[in-house]
Order: structure tokens, then C-alpha cells, then sequence
């Protein structure tokens, strides 16, 4: 019987990259979307830790099935760290990326300093262990304009100088070896199979 594993996001764009990961594992990965409950979880963390935890322990007890949430976002150092854990919502509830990322240009016209970074924080939980949280992270800095048609949220705007690239340049395969994300699931590999393991809460 193939294990499953919900991850606990309606984001498209996250769920091809944890499909990727997962595909190795051999683990049937569902998303919200793909169940029928209604699950909302406020996330009123202070914390990309908290949230994470709080969405993967409440959703993981409503469903009784091991759980993958995670809270991410960008962190500008100008800006003491924001937009931070409200990086979706940083121009508005309604969630637009274009908007987020036009307020972000605005807020650091004129600046000089303009290095940030990702941040992911993955937290899986298990009925059996409990939750288990980790940080990833991708450096880099804030460009001046757009570039790129590829990712989402920010990526248009985050400059990867290593690569020479914007994250929104970058294929799928080169994101996921880069991302503050795909860091996040290279740390969870030292811990995936002992926090989901094979026993019954790894199998549905």
C-alpha cells in the first residue's frame, strides 16, 4: 500500500517542487485540493516556525495522516526583515504577486543595500512523533525591475549572483536544487524517514 502524505497548501507552484522531492520516496503526495474537507488553519504565529507547526499539527489531527506544512517567505535586510511571515499578504489580504512585488520595489527605491534572503521552514507531523520543524534558506539580493517568467511570488525580483541569474530564470531543475526550499528538503532528508518512517502513521 503506497504511503500518503498531505501537503498542506493549495500552491500549485510549492506542489510541483514537493512532488519532485517526494517522487523519490515512493510516497502518494496529496495537497488540499485534493481532499475533500475544508481545512483552514489560521496562521497567527509570530514566526515562519509557528506558523508551520500550528498548520501541520492541526491539519495532521483533523485527518489523522502524517502532514507537510510549511511557512515561507522573503526577508530584505533594509527593511529589518520584512515582509517576513506576511510576504503573501504584504500588499493586501487578496494575495497578489504582482502587488507584493510592486510595493517591495517602492519600498526599497533608492536603497543600496539590498540583500535578502528566502526562508522555508518545514514542519511534518506524524500521529505517532509529534512534529518535527526545519529551517532552509537561499541568499541573494532585490533587483530593480522584473525578470524572468518562471516561479511565483518574488522570484522575478530575487538576484542569485552566484548563478547570475533571477530566481524566475531559472529552470525547474536548477530551482530545485537552489531554492530556500528545496535547502528546507535536503535538511529533511536526515530526519524523513525516522519522523514518517514505515509503521502506521506512514500509511494510510
Amino acid at each position: 500500500m503506497s504511503r500518503k502524505l498531505l501537503i498542506a497548501t493549495k500552491n500549485e507552484g510549492k506542489m510541483k517542487e514537493f512532488r519532485a522531492f517526494f517522487s523519490n520516496y515512493g510516497w502518494d503526495v496529496l495537497s488540499l485540493n485534493d481532499i475533500d474537507q475544508d481545512i483552514d488553519v489560521i496562521e497567527d504565529g509570530e514566526t515562519f516556525e509557528a506558523n508551520a507547526e500550528k498548520k501541520a499539527e492541526e491539519t495532521g489531527k483533523q485527518l489523522q495522516m502524517p502532514v507537510l506544512a510549511d511557512d515561507s517567505g522573503l526577508e530584505v535586510d533594509a527593511l529589518d526583515g520584512a515582509p517576513g511571515i506576511y510576504s503573501a499578504r504584504y500588499a493586501g489580504e487578496e494575495k497578489n504577486d504582482e502587488a507584493n512585488n510592486r510595493r517591495l520595489l517602492n519600498e526599497l527605491e533608492g536603497v543600496e543595500n539590498r540583500t535578502a534572503r528566502f526562508v522555508c521552514v518545514l514542519a511534518v507531523y506524524s500521529p505517532e512523533k509529534g512534529t518535527h520543524s526545519l529551517r532552509g534558506t537561499c541568499s541573494g539580493k532585490i533587483g530593480t525591475s522584473l525578470h524572468g517568467d518562471g516561479g511565483f511570488g518574488y522570484d522575478p525580483l530575487f538576484y542569485l549572483p552566484e548563478k547570475e541569474k533571477y530566481m524566475a530564470e531559472l529552470t525547474r531543475e536548477e530551482k530545485n536544487q537552489l531554492s530556500h526550499r528545496a535547502d528546507a528538503l535536503h535538511r529533511l532528508e536526515s530526519v524523513i524517514e525516522e519522523w514518517l518512517g514505515t509503521e502506521k502513521g506512514g500509511s494510510v
